[in-house]
């Protein structure tokens, strides 16, 4: 395992147990960090970021086999227009690279927390550990305290894709 992450640093000192998973950095989608630690996809959460028309971007988790709804995101947090950072916005607001982006790593930066609610009902979450290529399986209850995040129904299932003609 590469040194430790902030992410792990933050879980120790609270006394938070979890397990680490490395995979290759070149790891592109949650499926395929799925598969790299034999995890369910719905339990591998991707943490995007969303911007408001003011004030500090939103942190959401939802699961790798779903996508954000904007819609309901802006219900769920009050606000009227929202849209997701591009990869560089979101990398130069967090100062982690994309696919590495972690709710835990970010924690007294000023972000508030949304996760989907299909995250309270689950035994096991995997987030990024703040590094790509670095996974941390935890309980979604520890997940949701230490985040402080505010738990709605956030995400959609995506939807199928075609297959080619």
């Amino acid at each position: 395992m590469r040194a430790k992450t902030n992410s792990m640093r933050v879980l120790e000192s609270r006394s938070i147990a979890y397990e680490a998973f490395e995979f290759s950095p070149d790891v592109r989608s949650a499926e395929e960090a799925a598969r790299a630690m034999a995890a369910p996809i719905h339990q591998v959460f991707k943490t995007l970021v969303v911007l408001r028309e003011r004030g500090r971007p939103l942190l959401v988790m939802v699961p790798g086999d779903s996508e954000l709804d904007l819609k309901l995101l802006a219900r769920a947090s009050g606000e009227k227009k929202l849209r997701m950072a591009a990869r560089r916005e979101a990398e130069e607001l967090t100062g982690l690279e994309v696919g590495g982006i972690s709710a835990i790593a970010l924690l007294n930066k000023g972000f508030d927390v949304y996760a989907d609610e299909s995250l309270a009902a689950l035994k096991r979450v995997y987030v990024s550990a703040g590094a790509r290529g670095i996974n941390l399986c935890l309980g979604p209850g520890d997940l949701i305290q230490v985040t402080q995040a505010h738990i709605a129904p956030v995400a959609a299932p995506r939807p199928e894709e075609s297959p080619p003609e």
